[in-house]
């Protein structure tokens, strides 16, 4: 079984997905829990790229082509052979949020990001937990984390543009997405997610 887990910043998706991750390992199954980008060593250093602060403007196509050299290494090293050896894999983002971030964010074309989804992606997950909560509350929590990588720098318009991505998606594939409602204790948001399995 492959899972994904997206939303916009500051939703809960770490701990979130570190408690299924702890749900499916009290059942004896086995799991894999990863990220994207990353998940290999050379995905993460494409990570790195990625969500590091430079005083060179990323453009939007080198951003989603980062992302989907991370993607393919990702799929080939991580994803395919625990799928195939029968483990489950709980993933921090997947293709959704190409979609969200650089068609609906970044206003790249979506035929482009079909392109590279038909040339490089071979599995969809089986589901996806989409974690929604007013973009206002997600960057508060993610400005109390810390230092802002590159992504949770941006404006308030961008994320909301991710956020509607996200609602688009959940609307047309509803039997694959599960939106979950973020603004609710990490206990409630769990309880709501176990409710699929």
């Amino acid at each position: 079984m492959f899972i994904s887990f997206e939303g916009t910043e500051g939703v809960g998706k770490s701990t979130l997905i570190q408690r299924v991750h702890d749900y499916f390992v009290a059942q004896n199954k086995e799991v894999v829990l990863t990220r994207e980008p990353g998940g290999t060593l050379l995905a993460e250093k494409i990570r790195g790229l990625l969500l590091s602060v430079s005083d060179e403007t990323m453009c939007a196509d080198t951003e989603l082509l980062l992302i989907y050299a991370a993607r393919s290494q990702h799929l080939q090293h991580v994803v395919l052979p625990a799928l195939r050896a029968g483990k489950v894999v709980l993933s921090d983002r997947f293709t959704d949020a190409s979609f969200a971030y650089q068609v609906k964010g970044r206003g790249l074309s979506q035929q482009k990001l079909e392109l590279l989804n038909q040339t490089f992606v071979e599995q969809m997950p089986n589901l996806t937990f989409w974690l929604d909560a007013p973009i206002e509350l997600g960057m508060a929590r993610a400005t109390a984390r810390g230092e802002l990588d590159r992504f949770e720098q941006e404006k308030l318009e961008f994320f909301t543009k991710v956020r509607q991505g996200y609602a688009f998606l959940h609307a047309q594939s509803p039997e694959r997405i599960k939106r979950l409602d973020a603004t609710q204790s990490a206990e409630a948001v769990f309880k709501d997610c176990l409710a699929y399995f």
